[in-house]
């Protein structure tokens, strides 16, 4: 009997370009769930046939502690995708974030990869039960606890995100991965261990493992926001609540934010402008996360730099002859870290 496709190998700008011709209308979602999968391989494969039978699109990582995915669904084809999702017994009434701004341009095809945990969060101590969690707040209850002066508020998310829009009056720890930011926020709440520690994130997947984490490390009074920014963004929206979330939402898709409101926090790491829009230097050797405006797309030909724009330029034989020995920003530091060198910066 012939094995069923479990992969996806068109290349990626042929399906890119495909996604962008087409005007199907898709609904963008994330959910995640813990939950002990004894054969996380076997799992992958079903949910793979699946979601490739309903046109998923999206990246989803399998676990043996649960999944978390982030993924497209046509339309049409959404109540086919909840009743698949409700058959699967541990994901039977799972929340769907579904996004706030969708131009169904948000992923161009489905990958599902097995993983040792569904978020990397360097956390190998056996010992804290991961279901012991924060108590779940909406948006009105989040509101009002953050208004208490005993309360604290924690961005969990990473500085490229946090940079582009945050909560009011939100610690923001300088980090790159949740895995550096669990040890850091420990450190930086080691003396408020009696507060009210609000947390949130993106989804909500990130603050589920920090809150059992931090009740574990002693923290009396710990709190995350049930679904995470997206679900906040809806309830303030159909509930008529006060927005206390400032600039945009980054996502981790094609679209890469999401505008909770209409400030703009951040600025061009090139020009100093405000501006919150996110993209990957166009030269793929580099291919680093930042902040770029639309006078600086034109000057640097969507790239990060004069040395890659003058790259990219190259004929395509020379990139990659290149490519081993040249260095770029995205070689050199990490998202979003690095100040464009502008002029001096040229290839030899």
């Amino acid at each position: 009997m012939k094995r069923k496709k479990l992969f996806n190998k068109i290349d990626k700008e042929v399906l890119k370009e495909r996604l962008q011709n087409s005007d199907e209308a898709r609904v963008t979602l994330s959910f995640y769930q813990y939950a002990k999968i004894p054969n996380a391989e076997i799992f992958r494969d079903h949910l793979y046939m699946v979601f490739d039978e309903l046109a998923v699109f999206g990246r989803v990582y399998v676990a043996t502690e649960g999944v978390n995915a982030q993924i497209s669904v046509p339309e049409q084809k959404f109540e086919d995708f909840k009743k698949a999702i409700e058959e699967i017994s541990f994901l039977k009434g799972v929340r769907l974030n579904i996004a706030i701004e969708d131009d169904g341009k948000s992923f161009y095809k489905l990958k599902i990869k097995v993983r040792h945990k569904i978020v990397a969060d360097g956390l190998e101590d056996e010992s804290f039960d991961v279901t012991n969690k924060g108590i779940h707040l909406d948006a009105e209850a989040f509101n009002e606890l953050t208004e208490d002066e005993n309360t604290i508020v924690v961005d969990m998310r990473n500085h490229y995100e946090s940079e582009v829009g945050h909560f009011e009056n939100a610690i923001c720890p300088d980090v790159e991965t949740f895995r550096e930011a669990l040890p850091k926020v420990e450190k930086m709440l080691e003396d408020d261990k009696d507060k009210n520690i609000v947390m949130y994130c993106t989804g909500g997947i990130r603050c589920e493992k920090a809150s059992a984490y931090y009740k574990h490390k002693g923290f009396k009074n710990v709190y995350q926001l049930n679904g995470g920014i997206i679900e906040y963004a809806r309830q303030v929206q159909q509930k008529g609540l006060e927005n206390k979330y400032i600039g945009k939402n980054f996502v981790f898709d094609e679209r890469m934010g999401e505008r909770i409101s209409e400030e703009v926090i951040a600025k061009c790491h090139q020009c100093g402008e405000l501006c919150d829009t996110h993209v990957n230097c166009a030269n793929e050797a580099c291919h680093i996360l930042f902040i770029q405006c639309e006078n600086c797309a034109k000057t640097y030909d969507n790239a990060c730099s004069e040395k890659c724009k003058d790259f990219k330029a190259l004929p395509l034989e020379e990139q990659e002859s290149r490519k081993k020995t040249e260095k770029f920003n995205g070689t050199k530091f990490g998202k979003g870290r690095y100040k464009a060198h502008h002029k001096e910066d040229k290839l030899d």
